[in-house]
């Protein structure tokens, strides 16, 4: 198998948790500039592309990772309700007729989540091409949203959201351990995005690549971006290696 690989990175214009949050500064470089470099510093991914709506998205993709990896997306798959699946189904019919080619492995990278690191991305796309799974999606281990934990009010009761689920155990390393999805990455084979109709690892044989908590952060609200912002000043993340080769300073 030649192991063709495209990675969708979707930044939509009409952010509204955080306006404009796709190119608001983060530590001095725009939001999208963390996945986009991680994803050109991968040494697996066959091709990147950065699909949006909006044109100072696009002029900042165009800005750090040159025209190749622009794509317009259209006005209908652009909507405050607009699902991911459409969107990367477009973004692969697009580039494989460009590119004139037949991917393999389809990713969606998700700039809200801007720790990941290109390790990440090869490393996922090694786990799909090493258990032949049809998906793996990255997570990170949970605590205080534990399953156990949550609640849902009722008559203005109290009780377990999860019926059978008591919460009878209170410390946290007492716990069984629990993940969710980070909402970084997503790593699919071709048919499982195009023709089973799956994007996140939902009803396919989908496999967990595990990240750290503090490069799991994804930003939804401004309390999301000012801890983004605390881990961006204080943590030694990485750089990738490829950023030079960017005329990234």
């Amino acid at each position: 198998m030649s192991n063709k690989s495209l990675a969708v990175i979707t930044a939509r214009g009409g952010s509204k948790g955080v306006p404009r949050k796709n190119i608001r500064l983060l530590n001095g470089k725009p939001l999208l500039w963390y996945s986009l470099t991680a994803a050109l510093s991968s040494n697996l991914l066959t091709r990147v592309v950065v699909s949006s709506d909006d044109d100072e998205i696009l002029a900042v993709a165009k800005q750090y990772g040159g025209e190749r990896v622009v794509l317009k997306r259209p006005s209908e798959l652009a909507l405050d309700n607009s699902p991911s699946l459409p969107v990367v189904q477009h973004a692969v019919l697009e580039i494989e007729k460009r590119d004139g080619v037949i991917f393999d492995y389809v990713l969606l990278i998700q700039p809200t989540t801007p720790f990941i690191l290109s390790s990440d991305i090869d490393n996922m796309l090694k786990l799909i091409i090493d258990t032949d799974a049809d998906s793996v999606v990255s997570v990170c281990e949970i605590n205080d949203t534990h399953p156990v934990k949550i609640k849902k009010i009722v008559d203005g009761r109290l009780v377990q959201y999860i019926d059978g689920m008591e919460e009878n155990v209170f410390r946290r390393q007492d716990l069984p351990t629990a993940y969710k999805r980070n909402g970084g990455i997503y790593v699919n084979k071709r048919s499982v995005v195009m023709d089973k109709n799956s994007l996140h690892g939902n009803g396919v044989d989908c496999r967990a690549f595990i990240m750290p908590i503090e490069r799991s952060v994804d930003i939804n609200t401004p309390a999301d971006f000012l801890l983004a912002e605390v881990i961006a000043r204080n943590f030694k993340l990485g750089v990738p290696k490829r950023v030079q080769d960017l005329g990234i300073s």
